[in-house]
């Protein structure tokens, strides 16, 4: 093994938008949402105030991993830069660079952290763009052109902001590539552009066409690592889906009267998908993409019934506002004015389930798995056959799920298994850590039994059509999730994203971006920090490895930051050789059971990036960065193929920084020179033919 760099110091940084991201970001992607109060205002205890449970963590550790079906890969989130007269110089930063092998053959020089506009990889690897904004998606859509957009144009074309990618094996050397487009930024996509309340017609309905979802089809280039879009042929399955595409309901809650508006009597359809983040693939072969940040697209919150408005503000929502929203849809289509139509906000904030093989079917927005600003939704199996969705709901100080369905997943039984995410038990989890408050005192110092670690369980809360939460229906439960979730009294996170399992070890993981309003009194064993603005993440063991079960033992294997500052932990790995890492948020896995994470809103003010980490072994919490993405961008995916030889990532918002204009573009990728900058799916891939990683 070659030795490895030393490790200059990184200051501890402040940052002047939370979390690292930019204005632009900030206003776009989630409304401002961490410039308003937190929704969660219950009075639940925080996890450290917990009883602890007379489970052993210890003794389940012994239980033996379950073989699972790994069906998906990871996700999404946003993030942004700050401009870099605010930035450190990145010489500030380093990390090692040496090669070490391990369990899951991890064999590459890790990438020095920078503020390069470029994909860059490790020596030996390539990287290229594989479908970008603005591509023609539908056979027949026109060729992109800045200049002159329109919304029928882009309703054929590859949506704005590419979020969760997940994979379609076709045979032979193709597949089809299904993408989330999560939030589009006016400010960047037009010229001159200065708010809603001066977009023209044609522009709020490009931004309506530039929301949802694509599926391409890809193919292998020559035997290489690399893929491109397919650009002749029919292209049968291309698909576009958009804020405006017919849906249905099904579930519990499809049909309750909170879901029922004047276009919509039944409460059973509804119109498009917003804000789709993360998500996640089924064992049937269908698609999961999680609606998260909706409650931005809705004005005059003011003029909804009163009724209304505790669950409006508990979801982000200003009950008392009559002004309009930012984007100001809600000038061409009502259904965005809470005071002509109060429910249409209840529909959004929902799994939608699309079948990425039937151009002509109907989305599907699963009522059983609940309302949320839904990160994602990550299936596997539970040891009885039974489907298991693990969720996270992406805002501060909010709460993590799992939906087990009643019936059991069979093989080849297609009608039957796509009846299971409409009837089972919807869970929150309740965490307790087994070490003395006095031992958590915000530092970051490690209790005396070595770990930040504990024991936890999933309460239930609706059943089918029963609900397990006094005063509340099942619809009810449905509808305001995090209502019932209150009542419970689950415990609150610093931001819980995707969640993946591991196909080797069955162990569960969890990314906590980051929560900055964490005071010090309420740091407890799973959230460790005050102020928590470089996140961490959370692993989970279910009881004798099964899915299905309703207690587990957790552990924290990594606590983000600069590695010189004693408030981080790398699962007791030297410290000396892992990469700084700053807001997870997206995990994946490879076949061989290594962890992969994306970052969101670096707060070093340094280029977001992919990491990867063995999680058994000697090199457990041997952390290392495997890419990093251009100016402004997040890292949303990842996805890393079956035959390891590809991984794929969503570059979110190249240039999406302070200061950014189309006349002052602060990225020029994927095209350069002094192009626009164009939010792409890409690859990278060993130039040997090798897996990725080795």
């Amino acid at each position: 093994m070659a030795n490895p760099s030393p490790r200059r110091s990184l200051p501890l940084l402040m940052s002047p938008h939370k979390g690292g991201r930019s204005a632009l970001t900030c206003e776009f992607r989630c409304g401002n949402a961490c410039a308003h109060d937190v929704s969660n205002a219950s009075d639940n205890t925080y996890f450290g105030d917990v009883v602890a449970s007379a489970l052993s963590r210890r003794g389940m550790l012994r239980a033996s991993a379950l073989g699972v079906i790994a069906a998906g890969a990871g996700v999404a989130g946003v993030a942004g830069a700050v401009p870099a007269a605010a930035d450190p110089e990145p010489e500030s930063l380093s990390t090692a660079g040496g090669r070490h092998g391990g369990r899951g053959s991890l064999r590459f020089a890790a990438v020095a952290p920078n503020r390069e506009d470029r994909i860059v990889v490790p020596e030996g690897y390539a990287s290229a763009a594989v479908v970008r904004w603005g591509d023609p998606v539908l056979p027949g859509a026109p060729a992109f052109d800045y200049e002159n957009q329109t919304a029928a144009a882009q309703a054929q074309q590859f949506g704005y902001n590419c979020d969760f990618v997940t994979f379609f094996p076709m045979g032979g050397h193709r597949g089809l590539l299904w993408v989330n487009h999560e939030y589009s930024d006016e400010a960047l996509m037009f010229r001159g552009y200065t708010g809603g309340s001066t977009a023209t017609d044609e522009q709020i309905k490009i931004g309506l066409a530039a929301h949802g979802g694509s599926i391409v089809e890809i193919e292998r280039v020559r035997n290489s690592g690399q893929w491109k879009l397919v650009t002749r042929g029919r292209r049968r399955y291309n698909r576009r889906i958009t804020a405006q595409t017919p849906m249905k309901f099904t579930g519990p809650a499809a049909g309750s009267d909170l879901l029922k508006t004047a276009a919509d009597p039944s409460g059973t359809s509804v119109l498009g998908m917003l804000n789709n983040c993360a998500g996640g693939t089924t064992p049937w072969g269908t698609v999961l993409t999680a609606e998260e940040n909706f409650n931005q697209y809705f004005a005059m919150g003011g003029g909804a019934p009163e009724e209304q408005k505790a669950g409006l503000k508990r979801y982000g929502i200003d009950p008392t506002s009559t002004k309009p929203s930012g984007r100001g849809w809600e000038r061409l289509e009502e259904r965005f004015d809470l005071s002509k139509n109060p429910h249409e906000v209840n529909r959004f904030g929902w799994i939608v389930e699309i079948d990425p093989f039937d151009p002509d079917s109907t989305p599907i927005k699963r009522t059983a798995l609940g309302r949320f600003a839904h990160e994602g939704a990550t299936t596997t199996l539970a040891r009885d056959g039974r489907v298991v969705a693990y969720m996270g709901d992406d805002s501060r100080f909010e709460y993590v799920y799992k939906f087990v369905s009643k019936k059991r997943y069979i093989p080849g039984f297609d009608r039957h298994n796509r009846t299971l995410l409409d009837e089972g038990t919807l869970y929150v989890a309740k965490f307790t850590g087994d070490s003395p408050a006095t031992e958590i005192d915000g530092s970051g110092k490690l209790p005396a039994d070595g770990q930040f670690d504990g024991s936890g369980e999933w309460i239930p809360l609706v059943t089918g059509n029963v609900s397990h939460v006094p005063g509340m229906t099942a619809a009810e439960v449905l509808v305001f999730t995090r209502l019932a979730a209150d009542k419970v009294g689950a415990t609150k996170m610093d931001r819980p994203e995707d969640i993946e399992r591991n196909p080797v070890t069955g162990g569960v993981y969890l990314a906590l971006t980051n929560n900055s309003n964490r005071t010090p009194a309420q740091v407890d064993e799973a959230n460790p920090r005050p102020s928590n603005k470089h996140g961490h993440v959370l692993e989970i063991v279910e009881k004798h490895n099964d899915a299905g079960a309703t207690t587990f033992a957790w552990s924290l294997p990594v606590v983000c930051g600069d590695p010189n500052d004693p408030a981080t932990y790398f699962a007791g790995f030297d410290k000396t050789k892992v990469s700084p890492i700053s807001c997870p948020d997206n995990v994946a896995f490879d076949r061989d059971g290594n962890l992969w994470i994306s970052t969101d809103g670096n707060a070093f003010k340094l280029n977001d990036g992919l990491f990867v980490m063995p999680v058994t072994g000697p090199e457990r919490g041997y952390l290392r960065q495997f890419l990093t993405v251009p100016i402004g961008a997040e890292t949303c995916g990842p996805l890393i193929t079956q035959d390891q030889r590809s991984v794929f990532i969503a570059v979110q918002h190249p240039g999406e920084v302070d200061g950014a204009s189309p006349e002052t573009p602060m990225s020029h990728w994927p095209d350069g020179g002094d192009s626009q900058p164009r939010p792409s799916v890409a690859v990278a891939w060993h130039t040997q033919g090798k897996k990725i990683g080795s």
